[in-house]
């Protein structure tokens, strides 16, 4: 290697493997290498890949900053570099990853009187690896970091990456961790700096990450930039929440929706795809389509699209059949609304004693249930429970739900159910609020309505239903919802707009907590 490094003026590396194979020889400048795509040798789940890289350097320098970036960012088992001097080698430098994640670097030693026992002493420094990660190497679930890299002020970044937790955790996600950068702008390539990039990810790996999911929406440039900087999966929050619906629709209708979305989204990042696609062939923002939409060409994506598209309208014309029945008989329809994880199906539950699914989780049901209350005189309504909101929705997601909220169009009031608990309650309404907006109902009957008050004192509930004179419910407790019915009931046939105070539903809760 020396030999032939001097007489062409190159570096010149080789890549080996634990069981003493040669699997690359690379041919480089006077300067580098460059270290071609090792898919044929995964670093999965395992702290190191499994190979070690010796090359050559055309001084007797040591290992560069070059080198070290290459051995944490790839994961290699080892790096070493041969001073070479004249056509002999002469000195070498040898570098591993240590378990903390940072890189030890050995004295520079006489190339011929070198001698390192390799197989035992990587394996030990693998198992100790292994013996510092919180999490066990047989645990299925995908690990994170979670990344917030914007201009916005640091707070809100902190309450939308913790919104970006949950939405994790309903996706089963272990988050191993969470960055914040605050940018002063924007870097079209990388999001940030490619340095500080660099290093999340090296952090990244070091915890056992398999996957970086990022706050912000990543454009196809920069999608492909970053994952051709790292081997873990880089998705954004619209991937996560595309992921999160095609595991839990059920219905023709909610498949039908979630498969067009995520087309929609996958189309403009198809383009020379690279690795930036090719990784996500399973698990979290490899769901839904499955294989065809990571290998079919645009065209046929598009003919897919279409197909989607017709058998929505269809699906549409049958629940516009299915509306027209429902005002023939002249019954009222009642639709709950709200944000995610609100308790909105838990409510329907509640009025119409009925078992749709619930869960403690965002999204945790996003097919429309429809069912019969009961009101005394005789009087019935139609409950609808739709879809939950949430802030920054993905625009293809919200224009493939758009038929199915277009139902709330139907509806003779709207419940907007909050979650009195949360402490970002007030941007929760907000965002609500928006999408109603966007969707034209903003001048569509509502009735604001606070829900798990079972969380709060008695004192914190009179306090934000006098703020808001809104009923105060906890859908788990059928004794909180009589004043939610007159309110109803009020709203719907005598023509009533203010709402009953709170204080008695304060006190029956006040009375249960203490007997």
């Amino acid at each position: 290697m020396a030999e032939v490094s001097a007489r062409i003026g190159r570096q010149i590396g080789l890549l080996i493997s634990r069981r003493g194979a040669v699997t690359h020889v690379i041919v480089g400048d006077a300067k580098g290498l460059y270290i071609p795509e090792l898919s044929g040798y995964p670093l999965g789940r395992r702290p190191l890949r499994g190979l070690r890289l010796v090359h050559t350097h055309l001084g007797d320098e040591g290992l560069n900053k070059d080198d070290l970036t290459d051995l944490a960012l790839l994961r290699l088992d080892l790096i070493a570099a041969i001073g070479v001097k004249g056509m002999l080698p002469r000195s070498i430098h040898v570098a591993y990853l240590l378990p903390g994640g940072a890189s030890e670097v050995l004295p520079p030693r006489e190339f011929h009187s070198f001698q390192m026992d390799f197989l035992p002493f990587v394996q030990a420094v693998e198992e100790e690896m292994e013996r510092r990660r919180l999490i066990s190497h047989d645990d299925p679930r995908e690990r994170a970091i979670l990344i917030s890299a914007s201009t916005r002020p640091r707070y809100e970044q902190e309450e939308s990456l913790e919104e970006l937790r949950e939405l994790a955790s309903s996706a089963d996600v272990l988050v191993l961790g969470t960055v914040i950068q605050r940018l002063k702008e924007i870097n079209p390539r990388h999001l940030m700096g490619i340095g500080k990039l660099k290093d999340l990810i090296i952090d990244a790996l070091s915890k056992g990450a398999t996957i970086l999911i990022f706050d912000q929406d990543l454009s196809p440039s920069q999608m492909k930039a970053i994952t051709e900087l790292t081997e873990l999966k880089v998705i954004d929050r619209s991937q996560l929440i595309l992921d999160i619906f095609a595991r839990r629709a059920h219905s023709r209708d909610g498949k039908v929706q979630v498969e067009l979305a995520q087309l929609k989204y996958m189309l403009p990042r198809l383009t020379g795809k690279g690795t930036a696609m090719s990784r996500l062939t399973g698990g979290i923002g490899g769901r839904g389509p499955g294989e065809m939409k990571l290998e079919v060409d645009r065209r046929r994506v598009r003919e897919r699209i279409h197909l989607l598209e017709r058998e929505l309208r269809k699906l549409s014309e049958a629940r516009r059949q299915r509306k027209q029945r429902r005002v023939g008989r002249g019954i009222p329809i009642v639709s709950i609304i709200g944000y995610t994880n609100a308790g909105k199906s838990t409510l329907l539950n509640s009025l119409t004693r009925s078992t749709t699914h619930t869960g403690s989780r965002m999204f945790a049901t996003l097919d429309t249930a429809s069912r019969r209350l009961r009101f005394p005189r005789e009087r019935e309504v139609i409950v609808t429970d739709t879809v939950g909101f949430i802030r920054d929705l993905p625009k293809d997601l919200m224009a493939a739900f758009r038929s199915t909220l277009e139902e709330l169009e139907d509806a003779d009031l709207l419940l907007h159910l909050v979650d009195a608990s949360n402490q970002r309650y007030e941007q929760q309404i907000e965002s609500v609020e928006r999408v109603l907006d966007e969707l034209g109902l903003s001048e569509k009957p509502r009735l604001l309505v606070f829900n798990k008050i079972d969380r709060l004192a008695p004192e914190e509930i009179r306090a934000l239903g006098r703020r808001y004179q809104a009923p105060m419910i906890s859908a788990l407790d059928t004794t909180t919802l009589p004043p939610l019915l007159e309110a109803i009931e009020g709203r719907l046939w005598n023509g009533v707009s203010d709402l009953h105070p709170v204080v008695e539903v304060a006190r029956i809760w006040s009375s249960s907590l203490n007997g």
